[in-house]
């Protein structure tokens, strides 16, 4: 489940990802499987190659993107990972808003 995030944010990202461009958007998340986290990063982009091509650089696997129908298919970032990807990305307002630290 996801909260903590406004309309126009999700409106944003997604525009984004319709532009070509690899999208970012971070929200508190509940999920039993992940019990320990509190939030999520999508990083999404509409040419899944290209949203490969980007995590590949930071050791993320094709088959860790999540496919979806409507074009908007993305990496979940969780944990570590989420932050150092976060911090490389130069968005430490991600960092700061959800208080990653």
């Amino acid at each position: 489940m996801a909260f903590g995030i406004k309309r126009d944010e999700l409106v944003k990202w997604k525009q984004d990802i319709d532009k070509g461009k690899i999208a970012f958007l971070t929200h508190y998340w509940v999920d039993e499987r992940f019990s320990q986290m509190k939030t999520v990063t999508k990083v999404g982009a509409l040419n899944i190659n290209q949203l490969y091509k980007w995590g590949s650089q930071y050791g993320l696997k094709k088959e860790w993107i999540h496919i979806r129908k409507d074009g908007y298919s993305h990496y979940d970032l969780i944990g570590h990972t989420q932050i150092e990807i976060l911090e490389a990305e130069g968005l430490t307002e991600h960092i700061k808003r959800f208080d990653l630290n």
